[in-house]
């Protein structure tokens, strides 16, 4: 018996080795994002530099007309005979604008400008003291603005007008009128408002502010403080000019900023060297920010969390295909990356059959297996799974058997899949709320999150992986610290 047991002995397998570690950290790709920057002004700010530019009185008029009043004709042994001759006067007047009203919504800015001509006929030959009469017509000044290559702004108008009552004077059925004279007159009113828009709009001060926020951009905001902390770092590529909006009082210069949106999970990286201001250049993007949100699991984390699960299932037997119910007490998880992206799930348990002579087993099972979610989903499931032990007894491949069971791995992943729903849910609502009102200097962030797309999970050294992409409308506003 003495010989047996030494034979027993040494005929037991060598201590099974845990998987290797992993030291690998994910990579987490940067992002392009297009950030609104909008500069908002004061439309009356239009409608005064209109009223500077515009004079009151548009021009007036004082011209000789050779027939006012038409050669008087009487009948004379039934013939009509000229009896008075032509008569002459001189047409005096002046044209004036009324207050500008700005109108227009989106693309459109319309400068109404009301015209009034009052004339008069002067030196009717002593026939007639003078006649005077009015005339009304609305100027409609379709402005267009724009930013040139080096930030600055422009403007070119288009004047059209509708005469509401064209000016002109009745003489004894004669109607005599000069709107003719409009276009002549009104040409360069429209050259004087193209060269004084710009002077005004210049005090917006577009490219000092907008050097200001490129400078600033160069940077990286906290979208989580802790647990695990993560950064966004912002590098600036181009600024661009996307046209301009009018909503009732305000006037929009939309200008958006691409920039490529790196994430960091641990310490605030450096911030990126701030290059000049670069040229204007077009787009029609609307705020678009988009970044990944690695979900990383620390897998010291996860180890409490897999033995509140097995512990909990462990209050009834496991099925254990060719052995029948077994129980078993789960005392320590250990969990980590190992090779070929796969977790390393190393389980110290006790287990015994229900029934039969099988005392209980101890020992400790190594499960390797690949993590696997479908996208969109932060459900895990687990693929290639190996099972091995370090177990006392003949009877140790129980354990074994008993992790390659479906309850044992199914419960693990379970497990896993919980934990991570929770984690990326709580870590986007602690980004929501980080960005939806960040101060970067003077400027403040406005994001709304939208989409939400998970990635594929991954096991590496560094923790286990969720990557998720996050996209929404964001805006910059300026608003200087006090």
């Amino acid at each position: 018996m003495a010989l047996a047991a030494a034979l027993a002995g040494c005929s037991r397998p060598a201590p099974v080795e845990p998987p290797p570690r992993a030291h690998d950290a994910p990579a987490i790709p940067p992002e392009s994002s297009i950030i609104a920057v909008p500069i908002d002004a004061d439309a009356a700010m239009l409608t005064r530099a209109i009223e500077r530019a515009v004079p009151k009185t548009l021009w007036t008029i004082n011209r000789h007309v050779d027939r006012c009043i038409a050669p008087q004709r009487v009948k004379l042994f039934g013939k009509r005979v000229k009896v008075t001759p032509e008569i002459g006067c001189t047409i005096v007047g002046t044209v004036t604008r009324g207050p500008v009203r700005l109108h227009g919504k989106g693309k459109v800015i319309v400068a109404d400008l009301p015209i009034r001509a009052q004339i008069s006929a002067r030196d009717v030959g002593g026939v007639l003291k003078g006649e005077t009469a009015t005339g009304a017509a609305m100027a409609h000044a379709r402005i267009t603005l724009d930013l040139t290559a080096d930030w600055q702004p422009r403007a070119t108008v288009d004047l059209s007008y509708d005469w509401t009552r064209p000016p002109g004077i009745d003489f004894l059925g004669q109607r005599i009128t000069f709107t003719d004279q409009a276009d002549e007159k009104l040409r360069p009113v429209v050259r004087d408002l193209e060269r004084s828009l710009p002077r005004d709009l210049a005090r917006l001060d577009v490219r000092s502010k907008l050097d200001h926020l490129w400078r600033q951009a160069f940077t990286s905001i906290d979208l989580n403080a802790e647990n695990p902390p993560v950064w966004a770092r912002i590098t600036p590529r181009a600024l661009s000019y996307a046209g301009y909006t009018l909503d009732g009082k305000r006037l929009r210069l939309n200008v958006t900023l691409e920039a490529a949106t790196e994430t960091f999970v641990g310490p605030r990286p450096a911030d990126p060297a701030a290059t000049p201001l670069p040229p204007m250049t077009r787009s029609s993007d609307a705020g678009r920010l988009r970044f990944f949100i690695p979900v990383v699991a620390d897998y010291a984390q996860l180890e409490p969390v897999i033995l509140r699960a097995l512990t909990r299932r462990a209050a009834r037997p496991f099925e254990v295909p060719g052995i029948g119910p077994v129980t078993a007490r789960f005392d320590k998880v250990t969990a980590y990356g190992t090779t070929s992206g796969r977790i390393a799930v190393g389980l110290a348990l006790a287990a015994r059959p229900v029934s039969g002579d099988i005392g209980e087993t101890r020992g400790v099972i190594w499960l390797a297996a690949r993590p696997v979610n479908a996208p969109g989903s932060a459900k895990v499931r687990f693929s290639d799974l190996v099972v091995t032990g370090d177990t006392d007894g003949m009877a140790g491949d129980l354990l074994v058997r008993l992790g390659n069971s479906p309850g044992v791995a199914a419960l693990i992943a379970e497990a896993l899949g919980q934990n991570f729903t929770g984690d990326y849910q709580e870590l986007l609502g602690k980004i929501g709320r980080a960005i939806d009102a960040k101060r970067v200097g003077d400027f403040v962030i406005h994001a709304d999150l939208g989409t939400v797309e998970t990635g594929v999970i991954q096991a590496h050294g560094a923790g286990l992986y969720l990557p998720v992409r996050v996209s929404g409308d964001v805006r910059v506003t300026y608003r200087p610290e006090r």
